[in-house]
């Protein structure tokens, strides 16, 4: 009953701190379905989203995260177009003998097991048998993947030795489903030690990368300290980069939907709630909104970067409904939301909408010897509709229509 009236408490406070143009949040299409749209329009073929050449095809975990959320804007909003949409994507990739192009097991790359989310509901809707094998081949990848000695997964192969805040991401929502539909109905205690393995990642990533000076986590972390991108004596690399700590807010609320909030993930939950209350201490004071560089906020070339910026909002909305946050982020995420359709959302001349200032890569090392620095991030290219952005959009999209009782 508690819980049920903070909520209603919340729900009310959004009432109080509404100050930006509602033209868009209270058309009369919802947003996540119009940014679908928007999508479908840009690029009829799911297989060239994110800026994939028409005919190729690539087993893309940012493909695998948009397509995710349009499956759900399906259900929530009965559209059976946008699901059929998702599901051209794996009928073409997924062969019938179970395997993809671009997918090598033994490359242990973390973010080939992103995309395999959708294949829980192809599973569930259609009965295929290919998608419940490469379920089974994506997760005996996770039981095989190299690992640190105090058993981080390696972001890569390719990566030796390197834990980066957004392989928690792309991996371990995808392994708490994993477990929790196929491995603990029948073996209890088997699933037992795979939820300690999977809460030991977030732990193991939060320790190595926060920054107790910030309270903020940095990108990623080197375990041999090789790397010319880490600090020799932390491993860590310089700074708290914007989206990554936004795949690991998402990741938080995403897998602990799966495990549920109890003793054995409540450090999950404490790693949740210490980043969602420095987050607001990082937001440009006039938009709300967050820069590229997380932890240079305002200094000369950073820019509000709109990736990072829905996820962190996304975590607060789902984080509240879901009672891992405190039932007051709930009025804090609506107020980021409105202030993020705001900065960053355009409706276009065709009918479409557009999210701008997406940053279109960064990473660390390879290559390309990519920094970590801060002029290094800065640099990096930036585009529109990202997948990166489009995802997170759509799901805090979702949260703010239940939030405001209109789904």
């Amino acid at each position: 009953m508690m819980k049920s009236f903070a909520w209603g408490c919340a729900v009310l406070a959004l009432t109080a701190c509404t100050t930006t143009d509602r033209s868009l949040i209270d058309g009369d299409k919802p947003l996540a379905v119009r940014m679908i749209e928007s999508e479908m329009h840009r690029n009829p073929s799911p297989a060239t989203l994110d800026g994939i050449a028409p005919g190729k095809l690539k087993w893309n975990y940012t493909q695998g995260l948009e397509l995710l959320s349009a499956m759900d804007a399906a259900e929530v909003y009965d559209r059976p177009d946008f699901y059929a949409y998702a599901t051209r994507y794996y009928d073409t990739i997924v062969r019938p003998d179970a395997t993809v192009p671009t997918y090598e097991r033994t490359r242990y790359n973390l973010d080939h097991i992103c995309p395999g989310r959708p294949l829980f509901r192809l599973c569930d809707r259609t009965g295929e048998e290919r998608y419940r094998r490469l379920a089974d081949t994506l997760f005996r990848q996770l039981g095989e993947h190299p690992r640190n000695p105090d058993g981080g997964f390696w972001h890569k192969k390719t990566y030796p030795r390197q834990m980066w805040l957004d392989g928690i991401y792309m991996a371990e929502p995808f392994y708490a489903e994993y477990v929790m539909r196929n491995i603990a109905p029948a073996d209890s205690a088997a699933a037992e030690r795979y939820i300690a393995d999977i809460v030991n990642q977030f732990v193991l990533v939060g320790r190595h990368t926060y920054d107790p000076a910030t309270k903020l986590y940095r990108h990623a972390y080197d375990d041999a300290r090789e790397q010319f991108w880490c600090d020799p004596a932390t491993g860590q690399s310089q700074h708290a980069w914007g989206r990554a700590e936004g795949w690991y807010a998402m990741a938080l609320v995403e897998t602990l939907q799966y495990l549920g909030a109890d003793e054995r993930t409540q450090p999950m939950v404490d790693i949740l709630r210490g980043l969602c209350k420095v987050l607001p201490d990082y937001a440009d004071a006039e938009s709300g909104m967050w820069y590229q560089v997380l932890d240079a906020p305002g200094r000369e070339g950073n820019y509000e970067e709109a990736t990072g910026s829905i996820m962190f909002v996304y975590a607060m909305l789902k984080g509240a409904r879901l009672g891992y946050l405190p039932a007051s982020y709930a009025a804090e995420g609506a107020k980021r939301y409105e202030q993020f359709v705001d900065r960053f959302v355009r409706e276009n001349e065709d009918g479409t909408i557009s999210i701008t200032d997406c940053c279109a890569v960064a990473g660390l090392g390879g290559a390309n010897r990519r920094s970590g620095t801060f002029d290094y991030y800065i640099s990096e290219p930036i585009r529109e509709n990202d997948c990166k952005a489009v995802g997170p959009f759509v799901w805090a999209s979702i949260e703010y229509d239940r939030l405001k009782g209109r789904i």
